[in-house]
């Protein structure tokens, strides 16, 4: 949706109606420790020269546990998948048979994944986002975090709750790339097994520590 649509919004809509997706995320961390869902995730690049920009989606299934352990397993169109386990973040590219490793705590810091997955409290978030209520739209309510530290590739990030579950996140990164995830069949604090977040490079791999 576009800003000049926000806008509208916002004039139409009260102070306290805004507060919900803050009283969402907040209910969220503290409550929800352990989840599972489905998403498809839409990127889309800035225009350029007129044109449109390329719109790229993909789907696959996303489990976390707090704080700090997550996976996304990316199946369609390729098969891709990024595993934190509480110390070492790890990214699989099937096509090309190469893993990259890196700290997590280096990387983790002001990323989408610290909002879902690795803080503890709000508190532990707001270190690290500026956290603002945003005006409801597709039916969610919603948190804008844009990161204190400037020196990273993400611009902002809005989360969408449904009541007090998790249903989407809307990207923004430094280049203009939007990505949006929307996430379904979610389970709230479903018992994993630690063997989830368990990374083994496969036989062959290319192995690449950064």
């Amino acid at each position: 949706m576009k800003i000049r649509h926000w806008l509208l919004i916002g004039l139409l809509c009260s102070a306290n109606a805004w507060a919900g997706g803050l009283e969402s995320l907040e209910t969220f961390v503290k409550t929800v420790k352990s989840g599972r869902a489905e998403f498809t995730q839409t990127v889309t690049a800035p225009s350029r020269e007129g044109q449109p920009g390329r719109v790229k989606t993909s789907t696959g299934t996303f489990e976390f546990q707090r704080p700090g352990k997550f996976k996304f397993d990316y199946r369609k169109p390729f098969a891709q998948s990024i595993v934190a386990d509480g110390k070492t973040l790890w990214l699989y590219d099937a096509d090309l048979n190469q893993v990259t490793q890196r700290a997590q705590a280096q990387a983790l810091g002001s990323t989408p994944a610290a909002l879902i997955a690795a803080a503890p409290d709000l508190r532990a978030l707001q270190a690290d986002f500026a956290l603002e209520a945003a005006p409801e739209h597709d039916g969610l309510e919603w948190v804008k975090a844009t990161p204190k530290n400037k020196d990273g590739q993400l611009q902002s990030v809005l989360v969408g709750f449904q009541g007090d579950a998790l249903a989407a996140l809307e990207i923004l990164d430094s280049f203009g790339q939007r990505s949006v995830l929307k996430f379904s069949k979610v389970e709230v604090n479903p018992p994993l097994a630690a063997s989830v977040f368990d990374f083994k490079a496969p036989a062959g791999a290319d192995v690449v520590k950064q």
